[in-house]
């Protein structure tokens, strides 16, 4: 997860060595810094990556 500004722009050298299984996900007006505590920001964080370890490390 990144900031919109740059998070295209970091995503794409991990989701060549991926295979295609990275996906960017982008908080509306979150910076990196938010991610860390601010609840309006983490929450939607978290349930983006409850669901995509659930499908990708599922086993």
């Amino acid at each position: 997860m990144a900031p919109a500004a740059s998070g295209e722009r970091l995503l794409q050298p991990g989701s060549d060595r991926a295979g295609g299984r990275a996906h960017l996900v982008v908080i509306d007006g979150a910076t990196h810094i938010d991610l860390y505590d601010k609840d309006e920001y983490v929450t939607p964080a978290v349930a983006k990556l409850t669901e995509f370890f659930g499908k990708h490390l599922a086993g």
